[in-house]
């Protein structure tokens, strides 16, 4: 999945547009790097921990030359540490009930919205044939 099928599946989850969609995930995306770059440490109870982790410097081996040694400085990379809730979905290959729920309820509550429009819409029209 890249990122457009991420907005177009979470708009369609939420009920938000795809540009509202596409802004909030800049939003997430853009904070949690921020933090990172701060030396924060971001946790997602369930989901996972972001944090930032430091490589030590090292001795390592050209590839094109294998008797040529080079150093590789130290440097500071973003981790990924994955929660219980995710690496169970992972595991089982099911989302997480919470999470089902959560989606089958805004569903709900969309398509009771749009057809209380189309309910609406239609009783105008009738009233305005009436006259």
């Amino acid at each position: 999945m890249n990122k457009a099928e991420l907005i177009e599946t979470v708009a369609d989850q939420t009920g938000l547009s795809k540009s509202q969609t596409d802004e909030a995930l800049k939003s997430i995306l853009a904070t949690i790097t921020q933090q990172l770059a701060k030396g924060n440490k971001i946790t997602l109870v369930g989901f996972g921990t972001f944090e930032r982790r430091k490589r030590k410097a090292r001795v390592g081996v050209n590839p094109q030359n294998p008797e040529q040694k080079i150093k590789i400085p130290a440097k500071n990379a973003p981790a990924f540490s994955a929660g219980s809730e995710l690496k169970e979905a992972v595991q089982t290959g099911r989302a997480p009930a919470l999470a089902k729920k959560k989606i089958a309820a805004k569903k709900k509550a969309a398509a009771k919205k749009t057809t209380k429009k189309k309910t609406t819409a239609k009783s105008k029209s009738k009233k305005k044939a009436r006259r």
